[in-house]
């Protein structure tokens, strides 16, 4: 559940899944820079809210991850919304979309693109992939062999692509968005975790509240199609200039070396869980700083607090550790590993 506050973009409380939804901006005496381009993405959500019911939750951590440029893991049910949220998404902010159904028999040329012969010409050309694109939906990318998933690796850490030894840049922004089905697991070839290291947020998508899911028969009743957004009423709220103004405004959300020290401390606690395997690695430090910036400019603050980073933790970290197989016998989760972490590292005064 979220509390929404009047006049205010943000609702103020986390979601049950523990996605992000970012607090409400502190108040001030008239609207400045910084809150204008704010309200701009506060009305993407609203945009959003026209077509998806009941996701704002993962709506702000793929904001989030736009001022980050980082990728997101979307993982949900069928029938949650993960690609008409991703397509809404790509319109209110006015963004080219792609979507590839990932299947086993996807090739990587399929995605990156590939050299294509021109008998008019006798010459080989480059037929863009759908990779070439703001935002790249991975459609349960979790069923294709693991050569066409690494075919995604360049372009997710490097944002270029190489073909016949020439890279080639991808757009700006570029954001790959892939989901995966928690259940039915057969067929399915698992992430590595050096591939999952590079996705900035794992977010969770829930089934919606009762009274959710009657607004989404009721919109259904009413003529809704989830194939044409623009009959949805959904309209650019922002754009990538807007996009640029507000990464330049969240690199300067200061943070000093006390909470520096206290992000650090909770990856390097993962590292000696004895539930876990597999611990927060120094890049998963350094996105989780990333977020956390994100997060309080969202706040309306120049500053990073630990509990920014104890909201974020969450989402940026879950996908990064890896359970010992005897802690999954005994019931334990990645979630209440992460808690029992967060609980035990002191918090700086």
């Amino acid at each position: 559940m979220t509390e929404e506050h009047p006049n205010t973009p943000w609702p103020t409380l986390h979601d049950t899944s523990g996605a992000p939804v970012a607090p409400a901006p502190s108040s001030s005496s008239g609207p400045t820079p910084s809150q204008e381009l704010r309200d701009a993405l506060g009305a993407v959500r609203a945009e959003v809210a026209k077509a998806v019911v009941g996701q704002d939750a993962a709506v702000t951590g793929l904001v989030i991850a736009l001022l980050c440029r980082g990728h997101v893991l979307l993982e949900g049910v069928p029938g949650v919304a993960k690609t008409l949220l991703v397509r809404s998404l790509s319109a209110a902010l006015d963004l080219d979309t792609k979507r590839v159904q990932f299947t086993p028999d996807l090739m990587p040329g399929d995605v990156t693109g590939s050299l294509v012969y021109d008998a008019r010409t006798a010459e080989f050309s480059f037929r863009a992939g759908p990779v070439f694109t703001n935002l790249l939906l991975a459609d349960e990318i979790n069923r294709t062999p693991p050569k066409t998933q690494a075919s995604l690796l360049e372009a997710m850490e490097e944002r270029q692509v190489t073909v016949d030894g020439l890279p080639r840049a991808l757009p700006d922004p570029f954001l790959v968005i892939a989901t995966q089905n928690p259940i039915e697991y057969e067929g399915t070839y698992s992430l590595p975790e050096a591939q999952l290291d590079r996705f900035l947020l794992k977010l969770t998508l829930p089934l919606p509240e009762r009274d959710q899911e009657i607004e989404i028969l009721a919109r259904h009743a009413g003529g809704f199609d989830p194939r044409d957004l623009v009959g949805a009423g959904i309209r650019p709220a922002a754009g990538v200039e807007v996009l640029a103004r507000a990464r330049a405004e969240v690199a300067r959300v200061q943070i000093s070396r006390e909470v520096l020290g206290y992000t650090v401390d909770v990856c390097r606690s993962t590292r000696q869980s004895p539930s876990l395997s597999l611990g927060v690695s120094p890049r998963g430090a350094t996105a989780l700083l990333a977020t956390s910036r994100a997060w309080a400019w969202l706040s309306g603050r120049g500053y990073v607090t630990p509990d920014d980073v104890k909201a974020l933790a969450h989402p940026t970290l879950r996908h990064r550790v890896q359970l010992r197989a005897e802690a999954e016998l005994e019931g334990v989760s990645t979630e209440s590993v992460l808690d029992t972490v967060l609980a035990a590292v002191p918090v700086p005064r």
